[in-house]
């Protein structure tokens, strides 16, 4: 089984890369990735540390948030080459962007009489090298807000039900690329572009899903997330039989935050998830076909 879809403290998990590189050994994983929200600076990490297990192969990734009309869409970016000048320019726009949230979203949660300071958000950080990491975002403003007012909420996710989900009082837009220009990053630094997590278990999403796939491949979209913790059996079956309608590579993994998704473990999601090996073969092939070079 491959897991190719996890995250660290790097973006808004709470494992380091090199705990998630042990954990996925541990649990008998021959592949993992590490794709960290809008940032890299965890896989010179995540590497390193899988270079002490021959057994697992580590992937470096990245999730990219993007835009779509009025819809955030995901895109995986695996295999690039983090450290090319392009993609190295894109992701400190990545990061300045979510600087800019969290002003704002700083200011929008003063004026609601729930101030957090830099300091309250620090404390979330405390155990990444550097501190802070390149992408803050709400998790760890949810965490700071359970923490400093546990009078006022519940649980986690009463925090973001009140404050912080899309059309909560507390909520902030953040300005994102277009999927073009994702896709074209990826390709500039030798990636492949996935889509990530396409539909969810409550909603029929076919007709979206081709329209999406009619409009972005073409654009230079590698493939779908055909396995992921959310989907049921027939999620599963549609994205399979979509990437072969169109040509596309697969993938797979189950979203791994630790703490922060306390149900969805590394390698099996919810419990039922199991991504097959052949998928790194899909991705490697994709690869080859696009750039004429292999591993």
């Amino acid at each position: 089984m491959i897991d190719l879809h996890t995250h660290s403290f790097y973006s808004d998990g709470t494992d380091s890369p090199g705990e998630i590189v042990r954990l996925a050994a541990e649990k008998g994983l021959s592949a993992v990735a590490l794709t960290d929200h809008d940032t890299v600076d965890g896989l010179d990490e995540f590497m390193a540390a899988g270079a002490e297990y021959p057994g697992l192969e580590t992937w470096g990734g990245v999730e990219f948030s993007c835009r779509y009309c009025q819809r955030e869409v995901h895109i995986l970016g695996f295999l690039c080459n983090w450290k090319e000048g392009d993609f190295v320019q894109f992701m400190q726009m990545m990061r300045e962007s979510r600087i800019e949230r969290v002003s704002l979203l700083k200011k929008r949660l003063e004026s609601l009489k729930y101030p957090i300071s830099d300091a309250d958000l620090d404390e979330q950080f405390a155990q990444i090298p550097g501190g802070r990491p390149s992408s803050p975002g709400r998790p760890h403003f949810a965490a700071a807000l359970l923490k400093k007012y546990p009078e006022r909420f519940r649980d986690w996710d009463d925090v973001f039900a009140k404050l912080l989900k899309r059309g909560a009082p507390a909520f902030v837009e953040r300005k994102l690329p277009m999927i073009t220009d994702v896709l074209e990053v990826i390709r500039k630094a030798g990636g492949v572009a996935i889509w990530a997590h396409p539909v969810y278990r409550s909603r029929n999403e076919r007709a979206f899903v081709r329209r999406m796939l009619k409009r972005f491949v073409p654009e230079g979209l590698d493939g779908v997330e055909a396995y992921y913790s959310l989907y049921g059996v027939d999620e599963s079956a549609m994205l399979n039989d979509f990437a072969a309608e169109f040509g596309l590579a697969r993938s797979g993994g189950s979203d791994y935050h630790g703490k922060n998704s306390p149900k969805i473990e590394l390698g099996s999601g919810a419990g039922k998830l199991r991504v097959p090996d052949e998928l790194l073969e899909s991705l490697l092939l994709r690869r080859r076909e696009k750039y004429g070079i292999a591993g």
